[in-house]
C-alpha cells in the first residue's frame, strides 16, 4: 500500500479526502486545456497529494458555488490557474470562474472565523501582467510557465513538494514521462463512462498509473 492510499478512506465506491492533503484545482475545464489539466492532476498525485475539483460530485441538486465552496473548505491546498483571464472569442470576453474562487480561497485564510491554514499557488503565463489587472495580488509570487503540460508538471511539482505535507519521492522529468499514459487511459476512461466519469476513478486512475512507474512512495508497511 501506498502512503497516498493511506490517506484516502474507501467506502461505497467513494474516496474521502483528508484536508492536510486535499488540493483544489482551479482551472479552466474546456477540451483545449483538457491535458494541461491532466497534468496537474497526475502532478499532484505523484507529490503524494489528493486532487479535488468543482467537477468531482457531478450534476447534483446542490448549487455548483456551494459544491465548489465545499471542496475548497475542505482542502488545505489549492491551485489556480490564471491563464484564461483575458478576452477570447469574437465578443472578447474573459473567464473569471478562477479569480472568483481564488477569491473563496483567500477568504478561507483570511476570514474571520475561519483561521485557517489554507495556502495556495498562481499559475500565470509567462510574461503575464497579470498584476497590471489584480494589483492587490502583487504581494504574491506566481509560477510562470507557458501553458503547457510539460512546463505545468514542474511548476506544481515544485511547489508541492516545499509543503509541510508532501510525501513526494519522483521528479518533474519522471512525470512528465509517465504523463501520456494518464492521458490516453483518462481518455479511454472518459469514452467507458460517456463523457461523465466518476472523479473518484479519475484519482484512482492517476495513484495506478503513479504506482506502476515508481512515482508514488511505499509505505515501510507495504515492505514488510
Amino acid at each position: 500500500m501506498t502512503k497516498l492510499e493511506h490517506r484516502i478512506h474507501f467506502g461505497m465506491g467513494c474516496l474521502s479526502f483528508e484536508r492536510n492533503t486535499s488540493v483544489f484545482i482551479n482551472c479552466p475545464f474546456d477540451s483545449a486545456y483538457s491535458s494541461i489539466f491532466d497534468a496537474i492532476v497526475f502532478s499532484t498525485t505523484c507529490c503524494g497529494f489528493l486532487p479535488r475539483s468543482a467537477i468531482e460530485s457531478g450534476s447534483t441538486s446542490v448549487p455548483r458555488m456551494d459544491r465548489i465552496t465545499q471542496a475548497i473548505y475542505a482542502s488545505k491546498y489549492s491551485i489556480h490557474d490564471l491563464s484564461r483571464c483575458r478576452g477570447e472569442g469574437d465578443k472578447n470576453l474573459a473567464r473569471f470562474n478562477m479569480p472568483l474562487e481564488l477569491g473563496v480561497c483567500m477568504a478561507q485564510k483570511f476570514g474571520q472565523e475561519s483561521g485557517s491554514d489554507h495556502d495556495w499557488l498562481l499559475l500565470v503565463p509567462k510574461d503575464s501582467q497579470y498584476v497590471r489587472y489584480v494589483s492587490d495580488m502583487a504581494g504574491y509570487d506566481p509560477k510562470q510557465y507557458d501553458v503547457s503540460p510539460e512546463s505545468a508538471v514542474p511548476a506544481v511539482m515544485s511547489w508541492l513538494a516545499t509543503r509541510p505535507d508532501a510525501v513526494i519521492t519522483s521528479t518533474p522529468k519522471e512525470v512528465i514521462k509517465a504523463l501520456p499514459e494518464f492521458i490516453e487511459r483518462k481518455k479511454c476512461l472518459s469514452e467507458a463512462w460517456g463523457g461523465d466519469e466518476p472523479w473518484s476513478n479519475i484519482v484512482l486512475l492517476a495513484m495506478s498509473i503513479g504506482q506502476e512507474h515508481g512515482l508514488i512512495p511505499q509505505t515501510e508497511e507495504a515492505h514488510s
